[in-house]
């Protein structure tokens, strides 16, 4: 399916291809590469890297929501990311984002020239983001989460994961297009790995073509996650086989934009699955064939 994504008069078509989002954690303590790129001047160097890679979307995080993690001030976010945006943003062509639930960090990075809000709360944590998306046009990512980093992995539980997701998409769907947000602004990300247990994460995978009826592109964050680590008894560093494996089936099952500590990898890996799945013929030709030789 393709579907046309409009951000801060910018539009484009998501759906021919995958779209890659590559993640930029300035922080001390993301799960696999915290603290790895938290100086300033690694975090420019790791961007352009990114960029060079073949990424479309660039995600910029001040703050780690890794299991268990603690939220920090928003002075000290906007420290962490400001000053990296202001450097890489005259000299990359992709579309940049901001990982945040806070209004004055996501605003403080769309007057630097981003082009998209990444909200792991689903515009619920601050009453003024949605009207700051709406204004700005910026697009926006609606993830789902039960609970919060801290909490979302104290024995979570769901009697249906997939429909209790759809009904909470459709609830927000609902509640930012109400407030002035437009249905091409708008991405959507069943978050994997928050708040869902093993059985959970397997299923939403298998299941994300339950999602395409929404009308939106759905975006997948598995990278080196717990769940391939739960999988294979492997720490992050070791699961880029796992994530490769997880990024190909959602790529089969209607996914459209993943994101990825390792997009040189994971982009060769898409390409032959697209190269494979040309190969098929359409139905017309292939029934012509089977009745050719019956």
């Amino acid at each position: 399916m393709n579907y046309p994504f409009e951000v801060r008069g910018k539009n484009f078509i998501i759906g021919t291809r995958p779209w890659l989002m590559g993640v930029l954690n300035i922080t001390p303590d993301s799960f696999y590469d915290g603290g790895r790129f938290y100086a300033q001047e690694k975090a420019i160097a790791r961007a352009f890297e990114l960029a060079e890679q073949g990424i479309d979307i660039l995600d910029i995080g001040g703050e780690s929501s890794r299991p268990g993690s603690d939220p920090i001030p928003a002075e000290e976010e906007l420290r962490r990311v400001i000053p990296v945006i202001k450097a890489i943003r005259p000299n990359l062509k992709c579309l940049l984002s901001i990982d945040t639930t806070k209004a004055i960090v996501a605003k403080a990075a769309l007057d630097e020239g981003v082009e998209i809000i990444n909200d792991i709360s689903g515009l619920r944590a601050d009453p003024e983001m949605s009207q700051l998306v709406a204004q700005s046009q910026a697009g926006v990512i609606l993830m789902h989460m039960k609970g919060t980093p801290k909490t979302m992995q104290l024995n979570p539980y769901y009697d249906d994961v997939v429909a209790e997701i759809i009904s909470f998409f459709q609830e927000r769907l609902a509640a930012i297009l109400e407030a002035g947000i437009r249905l091409e602004q708008i991405i959507l990300d069943p978050g994997i790995g928050f708040g869902k247990r093993l059985e959970d994460n397997l299923r939403l995978i298998n299941s994300l073509d339950s999602f395409l009826f929404l009308n939106r592109p759905i975006l997948v964050g598995v990278s080196r996650k717990s769940f391939i680590g739960q999988i294979l008894d492997l720490p992050p560093e070791d699961r880029l086989e796992g994530t490769i494996a997880s990024i190909i089936i959602s790529f089969l099952k209607g996914a459209s934009i993943f994101r990825v500590h390792d997009p040189l990898a994971i982009n060769r890996a898409l390409k032959v699955a697209q190269a494979i799945l040309a190969s098929e013929p359409s139905w017309p030709q292939k029934k012509k064939t089977i009745e050719s030789m019956v």
